[in-house]
């Protein structure tokens, strides 16, 4: 194997499992900060330029846009999961051919959700509620992130190709371009050009083009992939089927878990615009706030789905409870940090009448204090749904998915009748614990089910 492939992949299946994890984890975890610095910028040109409203039209379909990345992302998440076991199994000809039947799925996939996606636009904004002073605003910024769905399915399956494989390097460098040029073009676009609302969104997927292409490069080039004869491009029903089996779980899960948002968000527009307004800029921070565990949640599934199709079951368990431990500390210094600063950081994107911007901005730290108190739970939930997906089950974290949907929309829509808008802040940390419980329980079961300790390889030093 040439070295420049050894620099693109890593096998997980040796050396100190809470080492692995930080290791692969933190190029994920810059990359998500350099992202949602982008996001922050974003929010900021749009908010100061534009003013409160245009920022309560972005903040409005930021669940809807969820909802379709989703779908992408577990998509993609879900054919990773076999390649990582069959590189950690060293199953040269079977990762051959699922990478190619991956690719034709997400093919497929990018063309299905680019016509969905538009053709539904109008009715989702119907249906969350949008003010129609806002609504012709936040359908152009949609329709054009829309544009972008290849783009989005070509990164998002290149990068899990990348990370299935050990790499988190390449996605991280990536994001970080990526996201530099979109601050870029978003001043040019917002700023010096008139383009409004419209230049935001086309700053992103011009971004997206270049993240796609960054991350196709060195997956063209791996050496594990190399030499697939014709018949790996051809149907493979047996292939397509253990794909989608894992696939489909976890896009099930994605969908519950983001249509419950849009849900909670057609509530919250009841409200009113400065509610709106409150509610995103909180919900920038918390995108913020929850890329740490994102990157965990990746580091877990590639290390267990490594060390799971090597039969290392003694290393999943072990990184198990290291990645929990890493949830918890790490969850508890952020969610610190955000309530001592997160007041502040909030104001920054509120601009307008003084009245207005004191009320969505107190709006927003309430939302953030609230779960910020509870955030640790949020990041055992990453690390044991990822756990779990690692080992090739994507049917319980779709029904945690399921838990989440039903304690957000009954503390939504029924609890928000008595409490008003805490229940709808409560209702995410009891979403996040109704999966916990749901989960924590599987990942229990599993590994008492798999790990026999009689059976178990002895430690090497490097473990």
């Amino acid at each position: 194997m040439r070295s420049r492939s050894r620099q693109q992949t890593r096998s997980m299946t040796s050396g100190s499992p809470l080492r692995l994890l930080i290791t692969f984890a933190m190029p994920l975890m810059l990359g998500n900060m350099f992202q949602q610095c982008y996001l922050i910028t974003d929010t900021l040109i749009v908010s100061r330029k534009l003013g409160v409203d245009a920022l309560a039209a972005l903040g409005t379909t930021d669940w809807y846009l969820y909802l379709v990345i989703s779908v992408i992302q577990a998509l993609t998440q879900g054919f990773a999961i076999l390649l990582a076991q069959q590189f950690g199994a060293q199953d040269r000809e079977g990762l051959r051919e699922s990478f190619a039947q991956s690719v034709l799925l997400s093919i497929l996939s990018a063309c299905v959700l680019t016509a969905g996606a538009g053709l539904t636009a109008p009715l989702m904004l119907h249906l969350l509620n949008v003010p129609l002073s806002i609504r012709p605003a936040a359908s152009l910024y949609i329709m054009i992130c829309f544009a972008g769905i290849p783009a989005q399915v070509l990164y998002n399956f290149t990068a899990s190709v990348l990370r299935a494989f050990g790499n988190s390097r390449t996605p991280f460098a990536a994001m970080v371009v990526s996201s530099v040029l979109n601050i870029l073009l978003d001043l040019l676009f917002v700023l010096v050009l008139p383009w409004g609302i419209a230049g935001a969104a086309a700053a992103t997927v011009l971004s997206q083009i270049f993240a796609a292409v960054w991350c196709l490069i060195p997956v063209c080039r791996l050496d594990v992939l190399s030499g697939p004869d014709r018949l790996s491009w051809r149907p493979a029903w047996d292939t397509d089927r253990r794909l989608l089996l894992l696939a489909a779980p976890v896009v099930l899960q994605n969908i519950l878990i983001s249509v419950g948002g849009m849900i909670v968000t057609s509530v919250i527009n009841l409200f009113g615009v400065d509610f709106m307004a409150g509610c995103a800029a909180a919900g920038i921070l918390y995108g913020a706030i929850e890329t740490a565990a994102i990157a965990y949640g990746f580091a877990c599934t590639t290390f267990t789905g490594q060390n799971y199709g090597a039969g290392r079951m003694d290393r999943v368990r072990k990184g198990f409870r290291q990645g929990m431990l890493l949830a918890v500390l790490t969850g508890g210094i952020i969610a610190l940090f955000t309530i001592l600063f997160g007041r502040q950081i909030t104001a920054a994107f509120l601009t307008g009448d003084a009245a207005r911007v004191a009320a969505a901005g107190d709006i927003a730290y309430r939302y953030l204090f609230i779960i910020c108190i509870y955030l640790p739970i949020l990041y055992i939930l990453y690390v044991a749904r990822s756990t779990l997906q690692g080992l090739g089950d994507t049917v319980m974290p779709m029904v945690s998915g399921l838990a989440e949907f039903v304690v957000r929309i009954f503390m939504a829509v029924v609890v928000s009748k008595f409490l008003g808008a805490d229940a709808i802040f409560y209702g995410e940390v009891a979403a996040w614990a109704a999966a916990d419980i749901v989960l924590l329980s599987s990942v229990i079961r599993h590994l008492r089910k798999e790990i026999r300790p009689a059976e178990e390889p002895a430690e090497t030093p490097a473990d």
